[in-house]
């Protein structure tokens, strides 16, 4: 692994995963910028080095290929705006577009690829895809943290492809080190908070901090999977039916080492996922059929 401080950038074209999974209202308008402006340390780091800079991500969760209200084109904007220089658009993360624009791109100079998801070789880890990636850059860097433990084409395969010229940006160094620092130098009491959507995203993370912590909080949808499996009624909430039999057992295991493990009381549910749907706030236990639990995600 290379170090983003100490390696020359001089006419190199890195690329980088980047995780620009931001919030876009109906007009496409980024609600919540947070993702974009904490890569932009890196971003510049690259261009001051005398480098330029593709970038890759994905945005929502497509299902059916090329949808317009998942294109990160809607990002060009802020993106520029935030870099003080005009970011360039490739219509396709491999396709010809992507390639002549990466072919051409000078010092200095940014471009940022369609979304990632479009492809259904992105979430299967897809090596031919991850090749292709591969071929637009001459260095790859990782600085998407929160798509990190995902073993996706651009998060890990891509690697293997950049046997030399690869390392981590600012993000995922600064977050790589803290872990570091707290699960081998954490004082006690030690409270681990936990959120996202699924249980089957954070199972291997809990199963390591379990022997760590003192208190371990469970939020986000991923809590509503531990209600239904402790038999409490969660309506139309997100859960992973295949896993409650995990949920269970990770109680047990909480149990037996002596960790506290937390969930919510209540929360907040609505009849639908619409900005004006009817809400209320109700014992988590109790989730009407029909409506389901609004969550905050923690690991935003």
């Amino acid at each position: 692994m290379k170090n983003i401080d100490t390696f020359n950038f001089t006419n190199k074209k890195v690329l980088i995963r980047v995780d620009f999974n931001v919030p876009l209202n109906t007009d496409f308008k980024i609600t919540d910028s947070t993702r974009i402006d904490a890569a932009i340390p890196t971003i510049k780091k690259i261009l001051s080095g005398g480098g330029s800079v593709i970038l890759m991500s994905h945005l929502g969760r497509p299902k059916q290929g090329p949808e317009d209200k998942f294109s990160l084109n809607h990002l060009l904007p802020y993106l520029s705006e935030q870099l003080g220089t005009k970011v360039k658009f490739a219509d396709d993360c491999i396709g010809d577009s992507a390639k002549e624009l990466a072919a051409n791109l000078k010092p200095g100079e940014v471009l940022l690829l369609e979304n990632l998801r479009f492809y259904k070789e992105e979430t299967k880890g897809d090596e031919l895809f991850a090749k292709k990636l591969s071929e637009l850059g001459d260095v790859y860097m990782n600085d998407a943290f929160g798509t990190a433990h995902r073993a996706h084409a651009s998060t890990a395969i891509i690697a293997k492809f950049f046997p030399e010229n690869k390392m981590f940006g600012y993000i995922m160094e600064n977050e790589v080190k803290n872990i570091g620092k707290v699960l081998h130098g954490a004082k006690k009491p030690f409270t681990a908070i936990l959120g996202g959507a699924k249980v089957s995203g954070k199972i291997e993370i809990i199963n390591n901090l379990m022997d760590k912590v003192d208190n371990l909080i469970v939020g986000g949808g991923m809590m509503f999977t531990f209600i239904k499996a402790q038999g409490g009624n969660v309506g139309n909430s997100l859960i992973e039916d295949d896993l409650l039999d995990l949920a269970l057992s990770t109680i047990e295991k909480a149990k037996k080492l002596g960790v506290n493990l937390y969930i919510p009381t209540d929360t907040i549910i609505a009849d639908d996922f619409r900005n004006d749907a009817n809400r209320k706030t109700i014992d988590v236990n109790f989730i009407p059929d029909g409506w389901m639990g609004l969550i905050l995600d923690l690991t935003r």
